[in-house]
């Protein structure tokens, strides 16, 4: 039996005083004397629980406005944009000059539906961030897949500033070579000057350590270049996360997108994001501006080693002779052959020669055979 029942009883039945019964079941005097006349004036109906809710809400926001709320979240969710709280206020004040506050929008994005909890999540409280003060103070670059129609694998290299987050190239190849990663970077350079840093992770295009000890094609460009160099700890993409975070952006976009069914095709639709990305896209690490504005907002940095000489380089291999007398040599990208048949003096020749191209080729090196 409900409280409510109990205290009518009492009341009703029993005779006992109001204030006795509010007493004896740890209730309000008040809410036994609304009770009772509630039973009096419609009987058990009376007795059911009954909302607290005010009957209307002045600071309501008007239902037109929660429906171009809905309507816009899905219009940017088909899309493949963003389409969060904050992206949402901001596009509705770019329409409006004024609109609600982000709090309010999530409210009515959960109460309709669309926001799903995580409470599995780690807070972002917890996550140590940086990030360079200045433009062109850091660079982060790396390499992620995608597939064409028909099942075609292919490599897309991205590069953002770490300040502003401006995406300074998105360029997609077949395979992204490491001559590639030298010529995107030079588009970047061309466009928005030479950074005082770079950050990768230890991709073979990226780094030459784990081979070796000898330095890539990008890492002897960026030397010559007065360009800090860093690479991430090994296993660690955390370090990197501004860039990698930017593959999930460009992924999910292209995900809703006419997949591609050529190389030429896919770059077309990156160079649309990215101008969509930089000039348009608000971007909450950077005060909800564009990428673009918070580029030009500040003063950029350049090299921190102008006119560095750059120091020789070499790379020893060692080669083993099969069974069958031949040894591979990998040399100017591209694998040789070669079959000990007893003509010594033609091998040594050659191995000589090899050695010599690829020391006059590279003016910072030399290689070596052994």
């Amino acid at each position: 039996m409900s409280v409510a029942r109990l205290v009518v009883t009492a009341v009703k039945e029993l005779g006992q005083t109001k204030a006795g019964v509010a007493r004896d079941y740890g209730v309000s005097r008040r809410w036994v004397h609304e009770l009772i006349k509630r039973f009096d004036a419609e009987g058990e109906a009376g007795l059911e629980p009954r909302s607290r809710r005010p009957l209307r809400s002045p600071r309501q926001i008007a239902p037109e406005l929660e429906e171009e709320i809905v309507r816009l979240r899905k219009d940017l969710a088909d899309k493949g944009l963003d389409a969060g709280a904050h992206t949402i206020c901001f596009r509705l004040t770019k329409r409006h000059r004024q609109g609600p506050a982000v709090s309010t929008i999530w409210r009515v994005l959960s109460r309709r539906g669309f926001v799903i909890p995580q409470p599995q999540k780690r807070p972002k409280c917890s996550y140590v961030r940086f990030q360079a003060d200045l433009p062109n103070e850091r660079r982060q670059a790396d390499v992620t897949h995608w597939r064409l129609r028909g099942s075609t694998d292919v490599e897309i290299l991205n590069i953002i500033d770490d300040h502003s987050r401006l995406l300074l190239g998105s360029d997609v190849r077949r395979t992204t070579k490491a001559a590639d990663v030298v010529a995107s970077f030079h588009t970047g350079f061309a466009a928005h000057g030479f950074p005082a840093s770079v950050l990768t992770d230890n991709a073979a295009v990226f780094t030459a350590t784990s081979r070796g000890g000898g330095r890539c094609a990008i890492e002897i460009e960026l030397d010559r270049l007065g360009i800090a160099y860093r690479h991430s700890s090994p296993y660690h993409p955390q370090t990197c996360g501004k860039v990698e975070r930017f593959h999930q952006t460009l992924k999910k976009w292209l995900a809703k997108q006419r997949r591609a069914r050529t190389v030429e095709e896919l770059q077309a639709q990156l160079d649309w994001f990215r101008a969509y990305y930089n000039d348009e896209r608000p971007h909450r690490a950077v005060g909800r501006r564009p990428p673009a504005h918070a580029f030009a907002a500040r003063p950029k940095v350049g090299p921190t080693r102008p006119g560095f000489v750059l120091p020789p380089h070499y790379r020893v291999r060692r080669d083993t002779v099969d069974v069958g007398g031949t040894v591979t040599l990998r040399y100017d990208s591209r694998l040789h052959h070669i079959v000990w048949d007893g003509a010594t003096a033609a091998f040594g020749s050659w191995c000589s020669s090899a050695i010599w191209r690829c020391g006059s080729s590279r003016s910072t090196g030399s290689s070596s055979v052994s």
